[in-house]
């Protein structure tokens, strides 16, 4: 089983290299963003609570966000493998996904990032506005909090993972075609 945390800044491309390689993989994409809107629109036990949280300005607890994910994980049993996207964000929670993996009797193999100049990312991100109408991605000064909020937040991970030989920072500029080739470099040798 391969079990990929895929990683990067807003704009570096995370959710169109997904899309590709769970095709190439045969991988399940699990995006937490899409689980968490998913649980809340369907009054899951599991979204009420989330939304709780949520609708008084608090995160949501690690707990709630692994139970969720362990869900997603669980309705795909004969996966090949997962690409984690939007998770995880924290230490805390990287341990409690790799008792989660643990439990599968699997682990993380991998923590690829996608490592984009600030520069392009506000160029992608802007162009993205306009063509998206996201209005976080029409703001320039909101773009670079987003860029510098993920900075700070995934120092840590970059650590944690480096510490295990699990991390792979991969250019992610250039045509989608030449980022997905860079990264399957990495995933081959998994």
């Amino acid at each position: 089983m391969t079990n990929i945390v895929l990683f990067g800044p807003p704009g570096a491309g995370k959710g169109t290299q997904a899309d590709v390689l769970k095709e190439k993989y045969n991988l399940v994409h699990i995006s937490t963003g899409d689980v968490f809107r998913y649980n809340i629109k369907n009054n899951t036990e599991l979204g009420d609570l989330a939304k709780s949280y949520m609708d008084k300005g608090h995160l949501v607890p690690d707990e709630v966000t692994i139970n969720m994910l362990k869900a997603e994980v669980e309705k795909n049993e004969d996966a090949k493998g997962f690409i984690f996207d939007g998770f995880p964000r924290t230490e805390a929670q990287a341990e409690a996904l790799s008792n989660l993996m643990d439990e599968k009797n699997s682990q993380i193999n991998a923590m690829v990032a996608l490592e984009v100049d600030d520069e392009v990312l506000i160029t992608r991100l802007l162009e993205r506005g306009k063509v998206s109408g996201r209005a976080d991605d029409a703001n320039e000064d909101v773009i670079r909090e987003r860029i510098a909020e993920y900075y700070r937040k995934t120092d840590i991970l970059k650590n944690y993972y480096q510490k295990q030989d699990k991390y792979y920072g991969v250019d992610g500029v250039g045509s989608i075609e030449e980022i997905t080739e860079r990264l399957s470099e990495v995933i081959d040798k998994l």
